[in-house]
């Protein structure tokens, strides 16, 4: 679809950055204990006293999001398996696999474009931890389904089947340029361009600048509550807090067609960021959701610095994708009705 414009520098930026950068918690750590585990560390603090998370961040990661079945709850990969990993990925040979392993966000997608033409050189990427998946705990995948989030994901699918191109309102948020998964939250590794996220702090506020679709997300953290659950959003409502180094950023109140993964508006997103050295940053991220899973589920994602810098991102030139699509379901609508006459 041809998304690209200077961001593919900054992403790329991030990738050779990433190359040398690898913080792997030990075999056996639990989520808290990798997001302690650099107890030396003291982080710089902030005008006000806060802990100092400013910085360009990137996620990039060869860590796929579920662990593959073939590992079974293998949540660690040991030390000689990560080293192996790497080297098959630097060799550029990442289809012989180490028991099932993956390449996470830097598959390739053939749905978009070949990544390679534009310098994204899959073979500079690594594994930031030793984890077998982003999703934490014995399973490492997302819990089944309950039987009435299926069906009410089933239905939603079955009213715009046939209806796809009716308009500019059956297409999804990250082709109209509304939302991109990067941006959406909670946050996970795209494909290898746009990962960088700015953060700058302020008293009484945190700022999360996306390089993707140049989104900025403003999280108080001033003790004010939630907004009143009758207004809903697309990103629900986001209210920040400290505890201890950590920034806990609580979200609510999003819409019932947000939909992260299929989940319903009662969506609740706990978020995590800690930072475990100068160019490390732990973010963690909790989902609840009781309407669409048995429990809650979690997963962790390391964070490398870089320097950027975060430029402009165009999403599509002109946002002419959209007006493209529904002329060309025009066109062959008219075809078909000339065919049946």
């Amino acid at each position: 679809m041809g998304r690209r414009s200077l961001a593919s520098l900054a992403a790329l930026a991030a990738v050779v950055l990433i190359a040398g950068v690898v913080q792997v918690p030990a075999a056996g750590q639990t989520a808290s204990s990798a997001t302690t585990g650099a107890k030396a560390w003291t982080p710089p603090r902030t005008a006000d006293g806060k802990p100092d998370l400013q910085g360009i961040w990137s996620d990039n990661t060869l860590t796929p999001f579920e662990r593959p079945k073939s590992l079974g709850a293998k949540e660690f990969y040991t030390d000689q398996e990560v080293v192996e990993l790497a080297k098959r990925v630097r060799e550029g040979r990442p289809g012989e696999e180490i028991e099932g392993a993956q390449l996470g966000a830097a598959n390739p997608q053939a749905v978009r474009y070949d990544l390679e033409l534009y310098g994204f050189d899959r073979t500079k990427l690594r594994y930031t931890s030793k984890r077998t998946s982003l999703i934490v705990g014995p399973e490492g995948v997302i819990p089944p389904m309950l039987p009435q989030a299926r069906e009410r994901n089933a239905a939603r699918a079955a009213k715009n089947k046939g209806h796809e191109f009716d308009s500019h309102e059956q297409r999804s948020l990250s082709e109209r340029c509304i939302l991109m998964g990067q941006e959406a939250i909670p946050m996970t590794p795209g494909a290898n361009e746009g990962n960088l996220l700015q953060i700058v702090q302020g008293p009484g506020y945190v700022t999360l600048l996306h390089e993707i679709d140049h989104s900025t997300r403003v999280i108080p953290t001033d003790g004010r509550p939630h907004l009143p659950q009758s207004i809903r959003q697309w990103q629900g409502d986001s209210v920040g807090r400290w505890e201890g180094n950590t920034l806990v950023v609580d979200t609510t109140n999003f819409t019932n067609m947000t939909a992260f993964r299929g989940s319903s508006e009662n969506l609740h997103l706990v978020e995590r960021f800690t930072r475990a050295s100068d160019d490390t940053m732990i973010y963690q991220f909790t989902v609840e959701d009781p309407a669409t899973w048995a429990r809650p589920w979690t997963a962790e994602i390391p964070w490398t610095k870089t320097k950027g810098p975060v430029y402009e991102y165009a999403c599509h030139e002109g946002n002419t994708m959209i007006t493209t699509i529904l002329r060309g379901a025009r066109v062959e609508e008219e075809a078909a009705l000339k065919k049946g006459k």
